[in-house]
């Protein structure tokens, strides 16, 4: 393993290291924030993050994505590379957490798709009502999502932040023992069971809540736009179909929402 960097920004030590032709980025601890394989620095590289992105199966074309928390950028800089009808907003707390990505991991400049907002996204998101068709939350302090983006308070304004047919994604560790109160809390604010998705390493449970929209969605509907996500960008999202049928409320036809 070569190191490449070690310092400590915000009362965080941010370590980048490579291995077998991966980049990688350590926030606090040894836990995996991001990553890029140097021979493919376009390609989604973790499992969770692919995961993430099964936002198209409920959202299919937005053109609003806020983002809290960058990592090194790697679903910032596909949605912006990609998703060229995409506008892209990042609040990151951390401003070396910037710095580390520019230098390090191919984050792009900004520019009138692409925004970053140094800050905390507990605060900014409530600022911002009806601002967004995808929210993303992936801010994690010490290998655990940060307490105030775990709050009722939070996801409220997280549903108020969205548009109508919306959909927040918000990533958690499967081993964390809080999880089913934080799908309460999701539940209740959005008044309906977030959908849940194991990533393919089994390390992360991605969490998928709709403001409003349908009530259900035809599995054939399901299966269309995840061979468009194959298609137009590369994503095996074909693969979350049959975890979406073990993990959530379905019928032969339809996933519950």
């Amino acid at each position: 393993m070569k190191r490449l960097h070690k310092w400590l920004a915000a009362r965080e030590t941010i370590e980048i290291v490579e291995e077998d032709g991966v980049r990688v980025l350590q926030i606090g601890g040894n836990a995996i924030q991001s990553a890029m394989r140097l021979d493919a620095p376009d390609r989604i590289e973790l499992d969770y993050v692919r995961a993430m992105l099964a936002f198209l199966l409920f959202h299919p074309d937005p053109r609003e994505v806020l983002m809290v928390g960058l990592g090194g950028g790697s679903m910032a800089r596909f949605i912006h590379q990609r998703m060229l009808h995409a506008r892209v907003t990042v609040v990151e707390i951390n401003p070396g957490v910037v710095t580390v990505a520019r230098k390090y991991f191919n984050f792009p400049d900004e520019d009138g798709r692409l925004e970053i907002v140094i800050g905390d996204g507990a605060e900014a998101v409530p600022r911002r009502p009806a601002s967004c068709d995808v929210l993303v939350v992936d801010g994690f302090v010490n290998g655990s999502p940060a307490k105030d983006l775990c709050a009722q308070s939070f996801y409220e304004s997280a549903f108020a932040a969205l548009r109508p047919g919306g959909v927040m994604v918000a990533n958690f560790m499967s081993d964390d023992k809080r999880i089913e109160t934080y799908c309460r809390r999701i539940e209740e604010s959005f008044g309906r069971n977030p959908v849940l998705l194991l990533a393919e390493e089994e390390d992360n449970l991605i969490a998928f809540a709709l403001r409003e929209g349908p009530p259900r969605i035809a599995w054939s509907d399901l299966k269309d736009r995840a061979r468009a996500a194959q298609r137009f960008f590369g994503l095996p999202l074909e693969d979350c179909l049959a975890d979406l049928r073990r993990r959530n409320s379905n019928t032969r036809q339809f996933l519950t929402l």
